[in-house]
């Protein structure tokens, strides 16, 4: 049975679906209440219940004492509604989240094409990093320099910060990432940054247009509009050069059988002979403004390449999209050499 859950003074209401914590469903339709390491041990997320019950199963949580739990209070990364319940929290639907400058460790790193690795950050264990999907963090460099990287993950889905790196020609941070870090790596990561997320209270349909390692935010994305349970109709443009380029081609397919409201059109602009490829070649925002010629009615989210990002914008105001509809997050590979090069010319 589904319980409400309204949160005191802001207001904001939610609902938790059976055996789910109050925390975990806050995330998942885009509420944020503080939190921390969400196993019950840092306390962070400690409020009031002020009308209802809740419950924890076998185990009390470590950082609730018996006289907090008598005076109402509960922890509610753990707490489990028993009917609907109203809480006092700190409530936010959009946050600005306080950047963090953090240590991680490099806990996966895998291979998901020649150019591209997956890499699994985790943090100390009663931390978590707070963030909107789509948004970015920075490694922080020992000389310090940094190198940004966008959140492939919705916030939901945390126990590990996922990136996805391309490498980069001359890239001196991706050639180390790509030949050198391994395993159990530490490094120092800073964020949230970025403006890049999903605009929940606009009531249009969504178009995505992803281009290289652009669909890593855009998959964060995607994957919290599912978890928020949106129901507006969503479709993904993914442009590449060749089918390897789709370097995890089956996740968007797998949405297409799962969600109704999902759309997917991969679009290739040098498919190798071996591909056999019989979708649409050519540039992605070709496509996307061939299948949608008037786009007055439209959010569009793109990321990737600045020029496909450009291409894309002009593309879609050019066919009515409002420019204000229209939200990028452009990805600048510059190499580190060349970086050097203008730092040294403007100093």
């Amino acid at each position: 049975m589904n319980c409400k859950v309204r949160v005191m003074p802001s207001g904001h209401e939610f609902t938790v679906q059976a055996g789910e914590s109050v925390l975990d469903a806050a995330l998942r339709q885009g509420v944020t209440l503080p939190y921390g390491c969400r196993n019950g041990t840092c306390g962070s997320c400690k409020g009031k219940v002020v009308a209802g019950q809740v419950e924890y199963g076998d185990t009390p949580p470590v950082a609730l004492s018996d006289e907090e739990r008598a005076q109402g209070m509960a922890l509610f990364c753990q707490a489990r509604p028993l009917g609907d319940v109203t809480i006092e929290a700190q409530a936010t639907l959009v946050g600005d989240f306080p950047v963090k400058k953090l240590p991680a460790r490099v806990a996966k790193k895998e291979l998901l094409a020649p150019d591209v690795v997956r890499l699994y950050l985790k943090l100390p264990a009663a931390v978590r990093l707070q963030f909107l999907a789509g948004q970015y963090i920075d490694f922080l460099l020992p000389d310090g320099r940094y190198r940004s990287f966008s959140l492939a993950n919705a916030p939901h889905d945390d126990e590990f910060i996922e990136l996805h790196v391309r490498h980069v020609d001359k890239g001196e941070f991706t050639e180390y990432v790509f030949d050198h870090m391994k395993e159990k790596t530490m490094v120092r990561i800073e964020g949230p940054r970025g403006d890049f997320y999903l605009r929940e209270d606009s009531p249009r349909p969504m178009i995505f247009v992803a281009g290289g390692t652009g669909f890593a935010p855009i998959k964060g994305i995607i994957e919290h509009a599912f978890a928020a349970g949106i129901g507006r109709p969503m479709h993904l443009y993914w442009g590449a050069r060749a089918t390897v380029d789709l370097y995890l081609k089956e996740l968007p397919q797998s949405w297409v059988q799962e969600y109704a409201n999902f759309r997917y059109t991969a679009v290739l602009s040098a498919p190798a002979a071996s591909d056999d490829w019989r979708g649409p070649t050519g540039f992605v925002h070709e496509t996307l403004v061939v299948d949608y010629p008037d786009l007055s009615g439209y959010d569009v989210y793109a990321a990737g390449p600045p020029a496909m990002v450009r291409a894309t914008r002009d593309a879609c105001v050019a066919h009515g999209l409002p420019a204000e509809q229209f939200f990028s997050d452009p990805f600048e590979f510059a190499p580190d050499a060349l970086a050097k090069q203008q730092q040294q010319a403007q100093t």
